[in-house]
């Protein structure tokens, strides 16, 4: 789970500047806390302390693609008081100023881009969806490449509960 743990860094390292910033080359060896699902919930830790996040993988991914890694986080650091960070990856170079918007139940959400990567605007927007991740039953991610067709993931949220309770009681975040 290398490419998790550096977005996990990555991420949360772009929450705090308000700009992505780019992965991370070491990674800090992780722990499993346990999987449901499709989503499985890590611990680990780096130079600021400890990082608790889960991973989630698309149950379908258009366009399919063997070499289009997807995958969807959330992230706590408790020692920089950061929780609820909530990351997608599409897995291919997204277009400049492009959004990725989320589809969670009747509620759309637009994320900002950068590279492959999507992330909530604010930390309010971040708690916002991942309390509505916690109570729907998927959600998919439409993103739109520098070339070639858009991008469509869906996750079923089975299991994201289940994660999301392991990793807040491993960095002690209140829900």
């Amino acid at each position: 789970m290398i490419g998790a743990a550096s977005v996990a860094a990555a991420t949360v390292s772009a929450r705090a500047a308000d700009k992505p910033a780019p992965a991370v080359a070491s990674p800090p060896a992780a722990q499993t806390l346990g999987s449901d699902g499709a989503w499985t919930a890590y611990v680990s830790e780096d130079r600021s302390g400890k990082v608790c996040y889960l991973v989630g993988q698309p149950a379908k991914s258009l366009p399919a693609s063997p070499h289009r890694q997807a995958s969807a986080m959330v992230t706590h650091r408790p020692q920089e008081n950061i929780a609820n960070v909530v990351s997608f990856v599409e897995g291919v170079p997204l277009k400049n100023g492009s959004d990725v918007t989320l589809v969670i139940g009747k509620k759309d959400f637009k994320l900002f881009t950068k590279n492959d990567a999507a992330w909530a605007a604010t930390p309010d927007l971040d708690k916002e969806i991942v309390t509505t991740l916690a109570k729907a039953r998927d959600v998919v991610a439409r993103g739109i490449p520098q070339r070639g067709p858009a991008t469509s993931d869906t996750y079923s949220l089975a299991g994201f509960a289940k994660a999301l309770a392991l990793i807040d009681k491993a960095c002690g975040v209140k829900r």
